[in-house]
């Protein structure tokens, strides 16, 4: 199983011939602690770039229409098919992160969160891995912002971790880390 952090696409690249059944054949512990690695680090570049596109939207920081072409494979990648992040009124901008907008905190923390829930596969260690990987994203965004990101980026983050939280228990799982 290979899995990329290149995020030009939010679904695993996968080798038919190399998947391993959970049934039939145990990955090896160096097989495990790889997947747990590239998970970690696809969660934080995913979480990075989404706090980091809301607050951009948010502030107006950067120029939007600068930013556009870094944006543009990701925003295509996430499912946003709206109007061009450059060509956005003020006020577009502003529905697009209100609270039922597609960059509002309910759809973006659920993008964030389902794409740990998925990658992990129902798995423990995965899981926790892109909760970690998450809020290293989000710590990141803060280190490049240069302090706190804004609420409605803190809220996200928020949102997402409850919601994998959420996932952990339904699954069974502790979601204090059994290892401290």
């Amino acid at each position: 199983m290979q899995i990329s952090a290149n995020l030009q696409s939010t679904t695993a690249s996968m080798n038919s011939n190399t998947i391993k059944s959970n049934y039939t054949e145990k990955l090896t512990k160096q097989e495990a602690t790889d997947i747990r690695a590239k998970i970690t680090e696809n969660a934080n570049a995913f979480a990075l770039k989404s706090v980091n596109l809301q607050g951009n939207l948010v502030s107006q920081k950067v120029d939007i229409a600068e930013e556009y072409a870094n944006f543009q494979t990701f925003l295509s990648d996430i499912g946003y098919e709206g109007k061009p992040i450059a060509d956005l009124s003020q006020e577009e901008a502003g529905a697009l992160v209100s609270e039922d907008g597609f960059f509002g905190i309910t759809q973006t923390s659920e993008r964030i969160a389902n794409f740990v829930i998925a990658g992990a596969g129902g798995d423990e260690d995965r899981l926790r891995a892109g909760r970690e990987g998450m809020l290293q994203g989000f710590k990141d965004a803060e280190s490049m912002w240069g302090g706190a990101l804004p609420d409605i980026s803190q809220k996200t983050m928020q949102a997402a971790v409850e919601l994998v939280d959420k996932k952990m228990n339904s699954l069974g799982f502790s979601i204090l880390n059994q290892e401290a």
